[in-house]
């Protein structure tokens, strides 16, 4: 059992969950895996250099081939050359990839034990709901010892919220929905709301196969080869 705790109108309290209905151990190379493909998808992929072909200058050859003992130059766009093109530089590219569904949702379960195991999540009720307030929000989390490094979340998408924080260094929002093992592991400490937990524990994180029974059977149209029909 996990230490979880909490903090709601002025009272601090602790909260016992089994950190076993995320994960039964942390996966390492199942998360480096997710978090490589969500760094990946982050990059643009417009770095670009200018080849030789794409040089602004003259095409006239410098000097004559021989005779003035000196090495042969061709062009003043050789990359060997000062202010030259570039060889095998960066080309805009697409560093897109992509992992199976379940791969991310195992990395996700084990980011979350992990932080439950290290006592790195907290359960906070308080954040400003009638008018954005960065003060306020800042505040409460003073209050809980996560204003250095913190990522919260909400069980849906809470605009005044997530304007009372934008401008803390160092804190995310996000909602349940978006949440990533990649966004849990960027933050030291992971906020809930206490609804967002509520509905956190209530998932089924049991990745499975789906059994024959279960599988969709493939619809055959007529009779299968062979088959004779003896009406």
């Amino acid at each position: 059992m996990a230490s979880v705790k909490t903090y709601g109108g002025g009272k601090v309290g602790t909260r016992e969950v089994d950190e076993t209905v995320l994960a039964a151990k942390v996966l390492g190379r199942t998360l480096k895996e997710v978090l490589v493909m969500y760094e990946a998808n982050a990059r643009q992929g417009t770095a670009k250099t200018k080849e030789r072909g794409e040089i602004s200058g003259s095409n006239k050859k410098p000097w004559k081939q021989k005779h003035t003992g000196r090495a042969r130059a061709g062009s003043r766009k050789s990359p060997i050359w000062r202010g030259g093109g570039t060889v095998f530089g960066p080309r805009p590219r697409s560093f897109y990839c992509r992992v199976p569904t379940k791969q991310r949702r195992v990395a996700l379960a084990s980011a979350l034990y992990a932080k439950l195991r290290d006592g790195e999540v907290l359960v906070v009720d308080g954040l400003p709901s009638q008018s954005p307030s960065t003060k306020e929000a800042y505040s409460l989390l003073c209050a809980v010892g996560a204003q250095r490094s913190a990522l919260i979340v909400t069980h849906e998408h809470d605009a005044i919220a997530y304007r009372s924080v934008r401008n803390i260094k160092n804190v995310d929002i996000m909602p349940l929905s978006d949440l990533n093992a990649r966004a849990v592991l960027l933050r030291q400490n992971l906020v809930f709301t206490p609804l967002a937990f509520d509905q956190l524990l209530a998932k089924d994180w049991n990745v499975r196969r789906k059994s024959g029974a279960e599988a969709v059977a493939r619809k055959t149209v007529g009779p299968k080869r062979g088959e004779l029909n003896n009406d």
